[in-house]
């Protein structure tokens, strides 16, 4: 039997940063794990902070009864209330655990989100470049993924994204620190954008929800991310501890809502009614347990810092332009022109260019920005400074 068309024609143009993951394995295998300089899978190699470890034990040997089993599905309630707690500090509200959804990851939180918010045929908008999983996301639920490009600094685009908006929009969806560019976006830039969607609901009399994809918050450098369920009343925060734990595996987030959101009980137990029945039933009981007693926490974001400069070093004596990342851990780059007549925004090409000189990256087609590729810095530093030679031939040759 035939596999259904919409899984067909996802899998024709499925994740380039996993095939180009997977490619690495293969690579690594022929020449050597110290020969291929492999950016292409935003995987943390930080080992989660000694705490981690030790919390982790503990429960493990208390292993008390019902502790592995079910909960209500919007998480243990002890464990929401000190999120809740977390989230005051960080975005500048007022909440309790009530406005808490345990979610599967950020990406479990957001497909609960969305499939939450959106009728068949809603839309979500959202700023080029970013993380292409969320057009399968918004499919998944019969959304549409309307995209809009960043301004040349990949700000956001205020007066474009005020373009996209119809009565059909269910949702803004931002991304900060953003993958791939690393942007921080402002206080100023958030408001702006709240007082555009505000704006449109008087119009329209929908006002859609601000959603904040973050779960690079804590990994900034030297700029603070702004407060965000306080900037807009209809707005949601999903994020998890993938990167600032390095728990990418134990699939392990959440979900908070604005204390000011209008229909707030109902938005909430439709979440949390969408967390039973997308198949998710409720987070990992460990990993909740866990990260409720790591509120303070985080991995070490100077070892990224470090990175970051390092290779900013490599791309600059080879010739390559980039954008400065203010957060997370990527470099997004600019195809430099080649030697030949090919064509200067081809970044497949560019990317099978790399790979010849055993560098991995991302073609910026692959987050539906053409001409630019990604590297992810969550490799080890000998690894990224290894690599300048290698970068300096494949510019010799391109």
């Amino acid at each position: 039997m035939p596999i259904a068309e919409q899984i067909k024609s996802a899998l024709a143009s499925s994740s380039m940063i996993r095939k180009m993951f997977e490619e690495g394995i293969q690579l690594r295998k022929q020449y050597g794990a110290d020969k291929v300089f492999d950016f292409s899978l935003g995987n943390p190699d930080i080992e989660p902070p000694p705490a981690f470890h030790d919390i982790f034990v503990k429960f493990a040997q208390e292993d008390e009864k019902g502790s592995h089993g079910y909960m209500p599905n919007a998480g243990f309630s002890d464990v929401r209330e000190l999120l809740a707690k977390k989230v005051c500090r960080e975005q500048n509200v007022s909440i309790d655990g009530s406005h808490i959804v345990m979610a599967a990851g950020a990406a479990g939180g957001l497909n609960t989100v969305i499939k939450t918010i959106c009728n068949p045929g809603d839309e979500i908008v959202v700023t080029r470049p970013y993380f292409m999983e969320y057009l399968a996301y918004c499919a998944n639920h019969g959304a549409k993924l309307v995209e809009v490009d960043a301004l040349e600094d990949f700000n956001l685009d205020i007066a474009a994204l005020g373009a996209a908006l119809n009565e059909k929009t269910a949702a803004v969806l931002i991304n900060s620190p953003n993958n791939p560019t690393g942007k921080v976006y402002s206080a100023s830039a958030l408001a702006s954008l709240a007082s555009l969607l505000t704006e449109h609901g008087k119009k329209t009399e929908r006002f859609p929800y601000l959603i904040s994809d973050e779960p690079y918050r804590e990994i900034a450098y030297n700029v603070d991310v702004p407060p965000f369920l306080s900037c807009y009343s209809e707005s949601i925060v999903v994020t998890s501890y993938s990167k600032s734990l390095s728990l990418p595996g134990e699939r392990i987030g959440f979900i908070a809502v604005s204390p000011d959101a209008s229909g707030k009980d109902d938005l909430l137990n439709g979440l949390i009614y969408a967390t039973r029945i997308l198949g998710f039933v409720n987070a990992p009981a460990l990993m909740q347990r866990i990260v409720a007693s790591l509120t303070d926490a985080r991995i070490d974001v100077s070892i990224y810092a470090k990175r970051r400069d390092a290779f900013m070093e490599v791309l600059n004596n080879a010739g390559i332009e980039y954008a400065t990342p203010q957060g997370a851990f990527y470099l997004f780059c600019k195809v430099p022109k080649s030697k030949t007549n090919r064509p200067e925004a081809d970044d497949k090409a560019f990317v099978d260019h790399l790979k010849k000189h055993l560098i991995l990256g991302v073609p910026g087609s692959g987050f539906g920005k053409s001409g630019w590729l990604r590297f992810a810095y969550c490799v080890d530093e000998k690894i990224i400074k290894m690599s300048a030679d290698a970068f300096k031939s494949a510019m010799e040759s391109w």
